[in-house]
């Protein structure tokens, strides 16, 4: 680990700094703020160094993060800045610029519905189509609102076929390959989406054994699905089996793990058959009988669109991400972000690495690799000197700040300090022995830093079986001592840098 005070900081794409560089060869050596209560900065650095808190901290694995001052960009302190290490749902933040920057913040996502053939006495005699436009916060009552145009344009039969279009982005089965098959975190990804591709499963313990159902319910509606089914089966281990089977999801789960009842929402392997089928029994209960959904990558153009949901604009459904760290939604819009140049991208990893190109040349961020755009794959790698570059950067636009989620200060026994005088807001990520936060800071005297806080046990992690991966042993209790130095570092750069 290092402990300095840097002569530059990156503060924009790498064109801008070639542009100032003169400027930059002639920044201070030390920072211009006045000494802290009068003491010697140097000395007080000394005295209580970074690399000394973090070994307090006795958390195993690296630890490495940057702070600099948003108004100078001027980097005051790092360790390990240039170590890359996984970011977790860190990445979230860079995912937010990048669909920013290529959608627009008012961008809207739409689900169409469409007739391919003329309509005549309520009759359908060509397709009917569902074209998702990769909106990732379709649910269920959008569906219903479709289903009642349908309703409304006064279809009857299709005699065509009932085709559901999911090419806008490319299929993706799970988005990390490495977590079990049962945790709703990862659920497959397509260019339609429901509920974000979970499906609730509830069970009722009774006199013969277990009541099941598999729904995707919504506040107002509980349509049961055909395509994805359930079987209890006498056993206590594993939990749960996932099979596609027949062009379904097939899921059987051990009844020594049920009880008497309870609920959890599962993955869906097959979202585009999953909006299908809930929207044939929507559709259903408003007169209109459809053919089997079929699934289609692509689709000519053409046809008369019956009716069109759009999604809230896309700050909004940004915010949301940061704010619940939602997965899905930074895959689709990272892969809309990707397709906006007119190709949609042949893959998931495919759309990362352009999301990181594009990282490097307009933050500078060049040793940044990611694989996907939520962070849940601990394959990518992130430094805290690139992410403070971006932040000090982004921070003169205005944009990233206010979707951010307030962080709490806490003290010593992890109480929540109200009226606290640092105010934080920034994006957490978490894995198994990962831990990540960056964002802003503004310390007493208003004076805003930006900063990064990487931690991971990668050995450990890597050790970790397959079916153990949703609480291993051990994880909770290290990364809450994660956080508990993220609090400490952060108190520091505070009492360091805003008094």
């Amino acid at each position: 680990m290092n402990n300095r005070i840097t002569r530059r900081f990156v503060l924009g794409g790498l064109g801008a700094l070639a542009a100032q560089g003169a400027a930059w060869a002639n920044a201070p050596a030390v920072s211009l703020r006045p000494h802290l209560r009068g003491e010697d900065f140097a000395a007080r650095a000394r005295a209580d160094g970074i690399e000394a808190l973090i070994s307090r901290a006795g958390l195993p694995g690296e630890v490495a993060c940057a702070v600099a001052d948003v108004r100078t960009g001027l980097r005051l302190e790092a360790a390990q800045g240039e170590l890359g290490l996984p970011p977790a749902s860190v990445a979230k933040v860079l995912t937010a610029l990048y669909a920013l920057d290529r959608l627009g913040p008012d961008h809207r996502f739409a689900t169409r519905l469409i007739a391919d053939g003329p309509v005549q006495g309520g009759v359908l005699t060509g397709d009917l189509i569902l074209a998702g436009g990769a909106d990732p916060t379709l649910d269920t009552n959008g569906l219903a609102e479709l289903a009642g145009k349908l309703k409304a344009a006064g279809i009857r039969e299709v005699r065509g076929r009932f085709l559901v279009h999911e090419g806008a982005l490319p299929y993706v089965r799970t988005i990390d390959a490495g977590q079990p098959d049962h945790v709703g975190y990862s659920p497959s990804v397509s260019g339609i989406a429901l509920n974000f591709n979970r499906v609730h499963f509830e069970w009722r313990q009774n006199g013969h054994g277990y009541a099941v159902a598999m729904d995707a319910r919504s506040d107002r509606y509980r349509p049961e699905v055909q395509m994805a089914r359930m079987q209890v089966e006498n056993r206590r281990m594993p939990v749960y089996t996932y099979a596609d089977m027949g062009g379904a999801d097939q899921w059987t789960v051990a009844s020594q793990a049920l009880g008497k009842g309870g609920a959890r929402w599962l993955p869906v392997r097959k979202p585009a058959l999953y909006a299908g089928d809930v929207f044939s029994t929507l559709a259903r209960s408003g007169g209109t009988v459809l053919p089997r959904a079929r699934v289609v990558q692509s689709r000519a153009e053409g046809g008369r669109i019956l009716a069109e949901l759009h999604s809230a604009p896309l700050n909004d459904l940004l915010r949301d991400m940061l704010k619940y760290s939602n997965n899905l939604t930074a895959e689709m819009v990272g892969m809309a972000a990707t397709a906006a140049n007119g190709t949609v991208p042949v893959s998931l990893p495919a759309s990362a690495r352009a999301m990181s190109e594009w990282a490097g040349a307009a933050y500078g961020m060049t040793a940044t690799r990611l694989v996907d755009h939520s962070g849940l794959g601990d394959a990518s790698r992130m430094t805290p000197d690139d992410l403070v570059g971006a932040l000090v950067a982004v921070r003169k636009t205005g944009v990233l700040r206010p979707l951010l989620k307030p962080i709490a200060m806490r003290d010593a026994r992890g109480r929540i300090v109200k009226g606290h005088p640092i105010r934080v807001d920034a994006k957490t990520g978490t894995l198994n022995f990962v831990s990540g936060l960056g964002g802003f800071m503004t310390a007493q005297d208003g004076t805003e830093l930006a900063f990064a806080i990487f931690a991971a046990d990668i050995g450990h992690r890597a050790r970790i079986g397959r079916a153990d991966r949703e609480v291993p042993e051990g994880a909770r209790a290290w990364n809450r001592r994660a956080k508990m130095l993220q609090q400490k570092l952060i108190q520091r750069w505070g009492a360091l840098y805003g008094s």
